[in-house]
């Protein structure tokens, strides 16, 4: 081949890039990982969060979402799926022990939690101001909302004498919490009954324990077991005629009696909010664990009158929502 015809081969193999179309940047992509049903969806506050930093579905950024069916078991598998799609970060709700999850799956990729629990004490961040790794996000110390449910539940059913109280023994981290309902027990004058529950099948035999107890209501405690089969304790305190207080206001809409947690998901935007900005460029180890300090509480009418229970005035006085 000539020389001269050698380099207009070359110069016609440099002009074909700028001949083809320009490359579109890749759009990152954010995992969520949840043990909820597929139908539950992305919090409204979390695509909120996000907003606020400029990003959204379908314009900027895709989610890919993987969610448990409440087969907790299955959240590991969905961990490593999402971690070999090397998604830019993973979202994790509504539990701290999904977080710890998510993190045994990866230890680079950025994952931000909207969970209630202590962080520190599980293991996932060195402190809240510094959480270090790759692990930060938001969330509500369940622990100091105890004592309050507690009262609660005594002033709707001021004749139970006797409440009982449903703890996992195999979280530690329930520690704490049992201390502070014992406590608020004292301090009401009325007699705690612990029972214990690990799985499915152990609720049952806890809520029969109770009965035969003569419990006058009963709360759970904060734990993902209660959590994932919140449907199922749902139906054993209608089943036993139990009146109940739970952490948070999905069990009230799904037929529980009353709730007492934290209140309007601030603690999703706060997640949406990190997750942006870690796609600009910030470190989750420099982003510290946000407490969310909003309460509310909630109460179900109908479950009520089933229970042949009348809501004091001064309950329904303040509550933040009162389902008809």
């Amino acid at each position: 081949m000539k020389r001269r015809e050698f380099i207009a081969g070359l110069g016609g193999a440099a002009a074909w890039p700028l001949a083809a179309p320009a490359q579109q940047p890749k759009v990152p992509v954010i995992g969520i990982l949840s043990i909820f049903e597929a139908n539950t969806g992305v919090p409204v506050l979390f695509r909120q969060g996000l907003a606020e930093q400029g990003y959204v579905e379908g314009r900027n950024i895709e989610i890919l979402s993987r969610y448990a069916e409440s087969h907790e078991d299955r959240l590991p598998a969905l961990a490593e799926d999402l971690v070999r799609r090397q998604v830019a970060a993973i979202f994790v709700f509504p539990n701290i022990g999904f977080a710890r999850v998510a993190r045994n799956a990866t230890a680079t990729i950025p994952i931000v939690f909207a969970a209630g629990g202590d962080p520190v004490e599980a293991g996932l961040v060195a402190s809240l101001n510094r959480p270090g790794g790759n692990v930060t996000g938001a969330t509500f110390l369940t622990v100091r909302l105890v004592p309050k449910r507690l009262e609660i539940i005594h002033q709707m059913v001021p004749a139970a004498t006797s409440i009982g109280y449903i703890i996992n023994p195999l979280n530690p981290q329930l520690a704490a919490e049992r201390r502070e309902v014992e406590a608020a027990a004292r301090s009401l004058d009325v007699r705690l009954v612990v029972v214990e529950a690990s799985t499915p099948d152990e609720l049952e035999a806890a809520f029969a324990a109770l009965v035969k107890q003569k419990v006058g209501a009963m709360l759970p405690a904060a734990d993902r077991l209660f959590v994932v089969h919140v449907d199922l304790l749902i139906a054993l305190a209608a089943r036993h005629g139990l009146p109940a207080i739970y952490i948070a206001r999905g069990w009230v809409t799904a037929g529980g009696l009353v709730s007492y947690g934290e209140g309007g998901g601030d603690h999703h935007r706060i997640a949406g909010s990190y997750v942006g900005r870690i796609l600009k460029g910030e470190k989750p180890a420099d982003l510290p664990v946000q407490q969310s300090t909003r309460t509310e509480m909630v109460l179900n009418l109908k479950t009520a009158k089933a229970l042949g229970l009348t809501i004091p005035p001064n309950l329904l006085a303040i509550a933040d929502e009162v389902i008809e």
